[in-house]
C-alpha cells in the first residue's frame, strides 16, 4: 500500500504531465504569405483572370435566339425548367447531359491528379482563386509579408484600424459581388440587377447573395488554408489518384542537404555542403504556410510559389534552378543513386555527374513517365464519355410525341355503327419558334380522326399550332367502321414538322369488340 505521501507525490507529478501535455488541437497560427515572382506566379495570375472573368461576366453575354426566347447566352431558367448554354437548350427530359458532364468532370480531375498532381487546387479550385483575389486587396493596404506581421503585432492605432476597416469593406464588396454573380445565371441579368438595387427581387434572391457573400468572406477572407486542410476532402482522396509517375512538387533534398547559410566558410573549410542556403523564402510564400522541405504533405496544394522563390534565390547566388521542381517520384529515386566520380573522389548524384551538371528537375522528368496506361485510360473514357454526348446532343430529335389512350371507356360504338378510340396527343416542339405541326395516322384502313376545337371535318391528316418551346396537349378521336376492324389493331400517329424535315411517330392501340360481339 502506497502511503500518503506518495500518493501525493504521484497527484503533483500527474498534474505537471497533464500541464506539459500538448493539445489536442493546435491553435492556428495565422500565415503571412509573401508575394511571389516567376513563371509559376504569372500563371496563377493568369489562371485567375480568366477564372474571375468568366465567373462575373458571362451572365451578360448576350446570344439571339429569336423573340421567342431570352437572349443570355448562359441562363438556368428553373421557372420554365430550361437551361439556356449559348446555341444549346437543354430540357429536364435531357438533363443526363449535365449528368454526363459531372463525370466528365469528374474523370477529368483524376486525369490531372494522377498527372500533375494536385494542379486543381493550386491554381483552379474557387478557394484558391478567391484567396489569391482576397491576398492581392491585403498586400495593395497593408503591404507584403514583413509589413503585415509587424501590422499585425503592433498595438491599435487609428492607422491600424483605418487599414482594417478598409480591407474587410473591400473584402464584404467582393464576396457581395460573388453572391450577386450566381444569382444573375438564374434570370435575365440586367433586369434581375435593376430589381435587386430597387428592392423589388424575390426574398430567394437577397437570402441567396447573403449566404454566398458570408461564406466567401470567411472562406476567403478569414479562413483560407483552414478550409484546405480541414474542410476539402480532396487532400485525402488524392492519396488513391496519385503514384509515383506523377507529378508533384519536390525538394531535391539530394541536392540540396546539407543546408548552411555559410557555404563559402563551410567550403573554405573543406565541409561538404548543399545548394540550399536555409533563407526560408520556399516557406515564406506558401499560402499554405508549409516547408516544403520536409516532403510531401497534405497540406500542399501544388501551387508552385516556391520553385519561383527558390529560383530566384539560386539565380542570385549562381546556382543551378531545379533545387525545388515538378518532379516524380521515380525520378526523385532515380536522381538519389549516388556513384564516385573518379576524377575527383567525390560522391555525389549519379545523373548530376553523367549530365556534367546538376539536376535542374523539371527539365529531365521523362514523358513517359506521364503519359502511362493509367493516364490513357482516364483520357480514354473522358473522350469516349464527351464524344458520346457530343453525338447525343447533335442528332437528337426537337421534335416528339406522346399518346395516352382513354382508359374508360376503352371504344364508343357510334350511330352508324363504327368504333371510336378517344387519344390524349402530346405535341412537344422543342426549338424557340412556333410550329406547324402535320398530324397524321398511318395504318387502321378506313379510320378516320377528329381534334376537339379544330373546326375541320375528319380525315387522316390534319395540322396543328404549337408555340414555340411549348407541350401542346390535344383531344383526338379516332374512328374506323365496324366491317374494317380486325382484333389487336394497331396504328401509328405521325407527326410533322411542315417547315422543316423532323418527324416523329408513336405507336397507338386502336381498341373494338371482340368478333361477333
Amino acid at each position: 500500500m502506497l502511503d500518503e505521501r506518495e500518493v501525493e507525490r504521484l497527484d503533483v507529478e500527474a498534474v505537471n504531465s497533464a500541464k506539459t501535455r500538448q493539445p489536442l488541437y493546435a491553435a492556428r497560427k495565422k500565415i503571412f504569405p509573401k508575394r511571389a515572382s516567376g513563371r509559376f506566379r504569372q500563371f496563377k495570375w493568369l489562371i485567375m483572370a480568366v477564372t474571375l472573368g468568366i465567373y462575373y461576366l458571362t451572365p451578360w453575354i448576350r446570344w439571339d435566339r429569336g423573340p421567342y426566347a431570352p437572349d443570355q447566352a448562359v441562363l438556368l431558367d428553373i421557372a420554365n425548367r430550361r437551361f439556356y448554354f449559348f446555341p444549346i437548350e437543354i430540357w429536364p427530359q435531357e438533363f443526363f447531359y449535365v449528368a454526363g458532364l459531372l463525370v466528365m468532370a469528374g474523370i477529368g480531375l483524376f486525369l490531372v491528379t494522377s498527372t500533375v498532381g494536385r494542379a486543381w487546387c493550386g491554381y483552379t479550385c474557387p478557394q484558391t482563386v478567391w484567396v489569391d483575389l482576397f491576398l492581392v486587396v491585403e498586400r495593395a493596404i497593408e503591404g507584403d509579408r514583413n509589413a503585415r506581421i509587424k501590422l499585425e503585432t503592433a498595438p491599435w492605432s487609428a492607422s491600424k484600424l483605418a487599414k482594417h476597416i478598409c480591407k474587410h469593406a473591400i473584402w464584404v464588396a467582393i464576396a457581395v459581388a460573388t453572391g450577386g454573380a450566381w444569382i444573375f445565371y438564374f434570370a435575365d441579368a440586367p433586369t434581375l440587377l435593376v430589381d435587386f438595387v430597387t428592392g423589388q427581387a424575390a426574398a430567394v434572391a437577397y437570402i441567396t447573395v447573403a449566404v454566398l457573400a458570408a461564406t466567401t468572406y470567411v472562406f476567403g477572407g478569414l479562413m483560407r488554408e483552414q478550409v484546405c486542410t480541414y474542410m476539402c476532402p480532396w487532400p485525402r482522396i488524392q492519396a488513391a489518384m496519385l503514384d509515383e509517375n506523377s507529378l508533384t512538387v519536390t525538394y531535391n533534398d539530394w541536392r540540396g542537404e546539407p543546408r548552411s547559410r555559410h557555404a563559402k566558410k563551410a567550403a573554405a573549410e573543406g565541409l561538404s555542403v548543399g545548394d540550399c542556403v536555409d533563407c526560408n523564402a520556399c516557406v515564406a510564400v506558401c499560402p499554405m504556410g508549409i516547408d516544403i522541405r520536409d516532403g510531401q504533405q497534405l497540406e500542399c496544394i501544388t501551387c508552385a510559389l516556391c520553385i519561383d522563390a527558390c529560383d530566384s534565390v539560386m539565380d542570385k547566388i549562381g546556382k543551378e534552378r531545379g533545387l525545388i521542381s515538378y518532379a516524380t517520384l521515380a525520378d526523385y529515386q532515380s536522381n538519389m543513386a549516388i556513384a564516385t566520380d573518379p576524377a575527383t573522389g567525390k560522391i555525389e548524384p549519379k545523373r548530376a555527374r553523367e549530365n556534367g551538371k546538376l539536376n535542374p528537375g523539371i527539365a529531365h522528368f521523362r514523358l513517359s513517365r506521364i503519359f502511362r496506361l493509367r493516364t490513357f485510360i482516364y483520357a480514354g473514357a473522358w473522350s469516349l464519355i464527351g464524344v458520346a454526348l457530343l453525338v447525343a446532343l447533335l442528332s437528337r430529335d426537337r421534335l416528339d410525341i406522346n399518346v395516352l389512350h382513354d382508359r374508360n371507356p376503352q371504344y364508343v360504338r357510334l350511330a352508324d355503327g363504327s368504333i371510336r378510340n378517344g387519344y390524349t396527343v402530346k405535341l412537344l416542339n422543342m426549338v424557340p419558334e412556333p410550329r406547324n405541326i402535320q398530324l397524321s395516322i398511318a395504318g387502321l384502313p378506313g379510320a378516320t380522326m377528329t381534334i376537339v376545337g379544330v373546326d375541320e371535318a375528319p380525315g387522316r391528316v390534319m395540322s396543328v399550332e404549337v408555340e414555340p418551346d411549348k407541350l401542346k396537349t390535344i383531344r383526338v378521336y379516332v374512328s374506323q367502321p365496324l366491317d374494317q376492324i380486325k382484333e389487336g389493331g394497331t396504328f401509328e400517329f405521325v407527326i410533322k414538322d411542315m417547315g422543316g424535315s423532323e418527324t416523329g411517330t408513336y405507336v397507338a392501340n386502336f381498341n373494338a369488340p371482340e368478333a361477333g360481339k
